[in-house]
Protein backbone atom coordinates (compact mmCIF):
# COMPACT_ATOMS: atom_id res chain seq x y z
CA UNK A 1 0.00 0.00 0.00
CA UNK A 2 1.70 3.53 -1.03
CA UNK A 3 0.44 4.83 2.18
CA UNK A 4 -2.51 5.09 4.71
CA UNK A 5 -5.47 6.14 2.69
CA UNK A 6 -6.83 7.79 5.37
CA UNK A 7 -4.46 10.35 4.46
CA UNK A 8 -3.46 10.52 1.13
CA UNK A 9 -0.69 13.27 1.02
CA UNK A 10 0.46 15.92 -1.67
CA UNK A 11 1.80 19.11 -2.13
CA UNK A 12 0.36 20.51 -5.46
CA UNK A 13 1.42 22.36 -8.05
CA UNK A 14 -0.84 22.15 -10.89
CA UNK A 15 0.04 22.81 -14.66
CA UNK A 16 -3.56 22.35 -15.87
CA UNK A 17 -3.96 20.10 -18.95
CA UNK A 18 -0.62 18.48 -18.74
CA UNK A 19 -1.72 15.49 -20.34
CA UNK A 20 -5.39 15.28 -22.16
CA UNK A 21 -6.46 12.56 -24.69
CA UNK A 22 -9.99 13.24 -26.28
CA UNK A 23 -10.70 10.05 -28.39
CA UNK A 24 -13.98 7.93 -29.98
CA UNK A 25 -13.25 4.45 -29.90
CA UNK A 26 -15.38 2.14 -32.50
CA UNK A 27 -14.92 -1.13 -34.17
CA UNK A 28 -13.97 -1.16 -38.06
CA UNK A 29 -13.82 -3.57 -40.50
CA UNK A 30 -10.59 -3.52 -43.49
CA UNK A 31 -10.55 -5.94 -46.95
CA UNK A 32 -7.86 -6.75 -49.35
CA UNK A 33 -7.40 -9.04 -51.84
CA UNK A 34 -4.12 -10.59 -53.28
CA UNK A 35 -4.41 -10.93 -56.81
CA UNK A 36 -1.55 -10.82 -58.86
CA UNK A 37 0.86 -8.63 -57.71
CA UNK A 38 0.12 -8.45 -54.03
CA UNK A 39 2.10 -10.95 -51.23
CA UNK A 40 0.28 -12.47 -48.46
CA UNK A 41 2.22 -9.93 -46.25
CA UNK A 42 1.27 -6.75 -48.75
CA UNK A 43 -2.54 -8.17 -48.94
CA UNK A 44 -2.19 -8.65 -44.74
CA UNK A 45 -0.80 -5.01 -44.56
CA UNK A 46 -3.60 -3.49 -47.38
CA UNK A 47 -6.56 -4.82 -44.80
CA UNK A 48 -5.20 -3.70 -41.92
CA UNK A 49 -4.88 0.01 -43.48
CA UNK A 50 -8.21 -0.32 -45.04
CA UNK A 51 -9.89 -0.96 -41.55
CA UNK A 52 -8.15 1.90 -40.09
CA UNK A 53 -9.54 4.48 -42.78
CA UNK A 54 -12.81 3.11 -42.59
CA UNK A 55 -12.48 3.72 -38.27
CA UNK A 56 -11.83 7.60 -39.30
CA UNK A 57 -14.47 7.73 -41.82
CA UNK A 58 -16.56 6.06 -39.13
CA UNK A 59 -16.37 7.92 -36.75
CA UNK A 60 -16.54 11.13 -38.62
CA UNK A 61 -19.65 10.61 -39.61
CA UNK A 62 -20.47 9.51 -35.88
CA UNK A 63 -18.82 12.68 -34.79
CA UNK A 64 -20.93 14.78 -37.47
CA UNK A 65 -24.53 13.19 -36.31
CA UNK A 66 -23.74 14.03 -32.39
CA UNK A 67 -22.13 17.43 -32.66
CA UNK A 68 -25.61 19.51 -31.71
CA UNK A 69 -23.26 22.52 -31.78
CA UNK A 70 -25.41 24.83 -34.84
CA UNK A 71 -22.64 26.70 -36.34
CA UNK A 72 -21.23 26.38 -39.76
CA UNK A 73 -17.53 26.92 -38.89
CA UNK A 74 -17.43 24.72 -35.80
CA UNK A 75 -19.12 21.99 -37.54
CA UNK A 76 -16.33 22.56 -40.64
CA UNK A 77 -13.45 22.41 -38.02
CA UNK A 78 -14.22 19.75 -36.14
CA UNK A 79 -14.67 17.89 -39.18
CA UNK A 80 -10.64 19.08 -40.45
CA UNK A 81 -9.88 17.87 -36.88
CA UNK A 82 -10.60 14.46 -37.26
CA UNK A 83 -10.19 13.75 -40.85
CA UNK A 84 -6.84 14.62 -39.83
CA UNK A 85 -6.76 11.92 -36.87
CA UNK A 86 -4.41 10.05 -35.94
CA UNK A 87 -5.64 5.70 -35.63
CA UNK A 88 -4.84 3.88 -33.04
CA UNK A 89 -5.36 -0.02 -32.71
CA UNK A 90 -6.74 -0.93 -29.36
CA UNK A 91 -7.42 -4.84 -30.33
CA UNK A 92 -6.99 -7.08 -33.54
CA UNK A 93 -10.73 -8.86 -32.97
CA UNK A 94 -10.51 -10.94 -36.53
CA UNK A 95 -8.31 -11.67 -39.18
CA UNK A 96 -10.18 -13.67 -41.68
CA UNK A 97 -9.12 -15.36 -45.24
CA UNK A 98 -12.21 -16.31 -47.64
CA UNK A 99 -12.08 -16.85 -51.50
CA UNK A 100 -13.21 -14.33 -53.91
CA UNK A 101 -14.38 -15.67 -57.46
CA UNK A 102 -12.73 -12.66 -59.39
CA UNK A 103 -9.74 -11.59 -56.74
CA UNK A 104 -8.56 -14.74 -55.22
CA UNK A 105 -7.05 -14.85 -51.33
CA UNK A 106 -9.04 -12.06 -49.63
CA UNK A 107 -8.28 -11.21 -46.19
CA UNK A 108 -11.15 -9.33 -43.80
CA UNK A 109 -9.68 -7.96 -40.64
CA UNK A 110 -12.14 -6.73 -37.47
CA UNK A 111 -9.97 -4.01 -35.34
CA UNK A 112 -11.24 -1.97 -32.31
CA UNK A 113 -9.82 1.37 -33.07
CA UNK A 114 -9.07 4.54 -30.91
CA UNK A 115 -9.19 7.66 -33.62
CA UNK A 116 -7.59 10.73 -31.91
CA UNK A 117 -8.41 13.81 -33.50
CA UNK A 118 -6.15 16.81 -33.92
CA UNK A 119 -5.55 18.60 -30.27
CA UNK A 120 -4.86 21.77 -31.75
CA UNK A 121 -7.28 21.77 -34.17
CA UNK A 122 -10.23 20.68 -31.72
CA UNK A 123 -9.13 23.46 -29.00
CA UNK A 124 -9.05 26.06 -32.53
CA UNK A 125 -12.61 24.92 -33.83
CA UNK A 126 -14.08 25.81 -30.24
CA UNK A 127 -12.10 28.86 -28.79
CA UNK A 128 -13.51 31.80 -27.98
CA UNK A 129 -16.93 30.24 -29.97
CA UNK A 130 -18.92 27.92 -27.33
CA UNK A 131 -17.63 26.67 -24.25
CA UNK A 132 -15.96 23.14 -23.83
CA UNK A 133 -18.97 22.57 -21.69
CA UNK A 134 -21.34 22.53 -24.21
CA UNK A 135 -23.10 18.71 -24.27
CA UNK A 136 -23.39 19.44 -28.04
CA UNK A 137 -19.79 18.70 -28.20
CA UNK A 138 -17.80 15.29 -27.96
CA UNK A 139 -16.89 14.24 -24.21
CA UNK A 140 -14.83 16.44 -21.99
CA UNK A 141 -14.29 16.16 -18.65
CA UNK A 142 -12.62 18.58 -16.71
CA UNK A 143 -10.63 17.64 -13.97
CA UNK A 144 -8.85 19.62 -10.84
CA UNK A 145 -8.14 20.98 -7.36
CA UNK A 146 -9.31 23.35 -4.52
CA UNK A 147 -6.23 25.39 -5.51
CA UNK A 148 -2.90 24.76 -6.47
CA UNK A 149 -0.59 24.34 -3.73
CA UNK A 150 -1.16 22.66 -0.40
CA UNK A 151 0.93 22.57 2.49
CA UNK A 152 1.80 19.21 5.08
CA UNK A 153 -1.45 18.54 7.06
CA UNK A 154 -3.81 20.27 4.50
CA UNK A 155 -6.84 18.41 3.14
CA UNK A 156 -7.39 18.68 -0.85
CA UNK A 157 -10.47 18.27 -2.83
CA UNK A 158 -10.37 16.52 -6.74
CA UNK A 159 -13.38 17.49 -8.28
CA UNK A 160 -14.58 16.64 -11.91
CA UNK A 161 -17.13 17.96 -14.57
CA UNK A 162 -18.40 16.67 -17.78
CA UNK A 163 -20.46 18.33 -20.43
CA UNK A 164 -22.51 15.07 -20.38
CA UNK A 165 -23.31 12.09 -18.98
CA UNK A 166 -20.38 9.76 -18.63
CA UNK A 167 -18.50 7.02 -16.64
CA UNK A 168 -15.40 7.61 -14.86
CA UNK A 169 -12.49 6.16 -12.63
CA UNK A 170 -10.30 8.19 -11.17
CA UNK A 171 -6.72 6.86 -9.75
CA UNK A 172 -3.68 8.58 -8.02
CA UNK A 173 0.05 7.73 -8.02
CA UNK A 174 2.20 8.30 -5.90
CA UNK A 175 6.21 9.50 -6.03
CA UNK A 176 6.98 5.43 -5.51
CA UNK A 177 5.03 4.78 -8.49
CA UNK A 178 2.43 3.23 -6.87
CA UNK A 179 -1.21 3.38 -7.87
CA UNK A 180 -4.77 3.00 -6.32
CA UNK A 181 -8.14 4.32 -7.42
CA UNK A 182 -10.35 6.70 -5.67
CA UNK A 183 -13.27 6.85 -7.45
CA UNK A 184 -15.32 4.02 -7.34
CA UNK A 185 -14.00 2.78 -4.30
CA UNK A 186 -15.41 -0.19 -1.56
CA UNK A 187 -18.01 2.43 -0.11
CA UNK A 188 -18.66 4.49 -3.24
CA UNK A 189 -19.76 2.48 -6.35
CA UNK A 190 -20.99 4.92 -8.65
CA UNK A 191 -19.17 5.13 -11.69
CA UNK A 192 -22.10 6.99 -13.65
CA UNK A 193 -22.11 10.79 -13.84
CA UNK A 194 -24.46 13.60 -15.27
CA UNK A 195 -23.25 15.82 -17.58
CA UNK A 196 -22.70 19.59 -16.06
CA UNK A 197 -22.91 18.51 -12.47
CA UNK A 198 -19.75 19.21 -10.27
CA UNK A 199 -18.29 15.57 -8.31
CA UNK A 200 -15.94 16.06 -5.49
CA UNK A 201 -13.63 13.62 -4.14
CA UNK A 202 -13.66 12.75 -1.58
CA UNK A 203 -17.40 13.55 -0.45
CA UNK A 204 -20.99 11.48 0.00
CA UNK A 205 -19.67 7.91 1.29
CA UNK A 206 -15.75 8.35 0.84
CA UNK A 207 -14.04 7.64 4.09
CA UNK A 208 -10.50 8.59 3.32
CA UNK A 209 -9.36 11.94 3.21
CA UNK A 210 -6.59 13.32 1.44
CA UNK A 211 -4.25 15.18 4.28
CA UNK A 212 -0.45 16.41 3.05
CA UNK A 213 2.25 14.36 4.25
CA UNK A 214 5.26 12.19 2.93
CA UNK A 215 6.60 10.88 0.79
CA UNK A 216 6.74 13.97 -1.56
CA UNK A 217 7.90 13.95 -5.17
CA UNK A 218 5.85 13.89 -8.47
CA UNK A 219 3.02 12.58 -8.20
CA UNK A 220 -0.61 12.81 -10.92
CA UNK A 221 -4.22 12.80 -10.53
CA UNK A 222 -5.51 10.34 -13.58
CA UNK A 223 -9.19 10.84 -14.92
CA UNK A 224 -10.50 8.03 -17.37
CA UNK A 225 -13.79 8.40 -18.46
CA UNK A 226 -16.08 7.18 -21.36
CA UNK A 227 -20.06 7.60 -22.65
CA UNK A 228 -19.95 3.79 -22.45
CA UNK A 229 -18.56 1.54 -19.33
CA UNK A 230 -14.91 1.32 -19.26
CA UNK A 231 -12.95 -1.87 -19.37
CA UNK A 232 -12.27 -4.17 -16.48
CA UNK A 233 -8.87 -3.55 -14.95
CA UNK A 234 -7.42 -5.74 -11.57
CA UNK A 235 -8.17 -3.85 -7.95
CA UNK A 236 -7.44 -5.21 -4.55
CA UNK A 237 -9.17 -3.44 -2.00
CA UNK A 238 -7.01 -1.69 0.79
CA UNK A 239 -8.89 -0.22 3.54
CA UNK A 240 -11.14 2.61 1.91
CA UNK A 241 -9.87 2.60 -1.68
CA UNK A 242 -8.59 0.26 -4.29
CA UNK A 243 -4.91 -0.33 -4.78
CA UNK A 244 -4.41 -1.18 -8.69
CA UNK A 245 -3.18 -4.51 -9.46
CA UNK A 246 -2.48 -4.01 -13.29
CA UNK A 247 0.64 -2.84 -14.62
CA UNK A 248 0.73 0.86 -15.39
CA UNK A 249 1.94 0.58 -19.31
CA UNK A 250 -1.76 -1.56 -19.17
CA UNK A 251 -4.15 0.61 -17.30
CA UNK A 252 -4.84 2.59 -20.15
CA UNK A 253 -5.23 -0.10 -22.85
CA UNK A 254 -7.56 -2.15 -20.65
CA UNK A 255 -9.56 0.90 -19.58
CA UNK A 256 -10.30 1.39 -22.96
CA UNK A 257 -11.69 -1.78 -23.68
CA UNK A 258 -15.15 -0.29 -23.42
CA UNK A 259 -17.98 -2.20 -24.10
CA UNK A 260 -19.30 -1.37 -27.17
CA UNK A 261 -23.16 -1.81 -28.40
CA UNK A 262 -23.46 -3.98 -30.87
CA UNK A 263 -24.83 -2.40 -33.87
CA UNK A 264 -26.88 0.77 -34.43
CA UNK A 265 -28.71 1.94 -37.79
CA UNK A 266 -27.58 1.29 -40.75
CA UNK A 267 -25.42 -1.74 -39.49
CA UNK A 268 -22.39 0.63 -38.39
CA UNK A 269 -20.53 -0.14 -35.00
CA UNK A 270 -21.32 1.84 -31.89
CA UNK A 271 -19.18 4.58 -30.91
CA UNK A 272 -17.96 5.75 -27.64
CA UNK A 273 -16.54 8.99 -26.78
CA UNK A 274 -13.36 8.12 -24.23
CA UNK A 275 -11.59 11.70 -22.42
CA UNK A 276 -8.73 11.14 -20.17
CA UNK A 277 -7.10 13.78 -18.25
CA UNK A 278 -3.83 13.62 -16.00
CA UNK A 279 -2.73 16.82 -13.70
CA UNK A 280 0.77 16.81 -12.57
CA UNK A 281 1.62 17.14 -9.16
CA UNK A 282 4.71 17.94 -6.65
CA UNK A 283 4.45 16.97 -2.75
CA UNK A 284 6.61 19.25 -0.79
CA UNK A 285 6.81 20.35 2.93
Amino acid sequence: MLRTFLAIVMLISIVSNVYAVQSTIMESEGDACMGDDKSRKQTEKQSMDDAKKNAVENVLTYVKSETKVKDFQIEEDMMKAYANASVKILEVKEKRWYKDERSGDCLKTTIKAEVIPDEKAIKEAVASKVSFDNPGLPLNVRLWTDKKEFKRGDKIRIYIQGNKPFYARVHYRNATGEIVQLLPNPYRAENYFNGGVIYEIPSGNDRFELEVSPPFGEESVILYSSTSPLGDISLSRSDEVYQVMTKEKDIGIKTRGIKLKEKIKDGQPQASEFYEERVTVKTGR
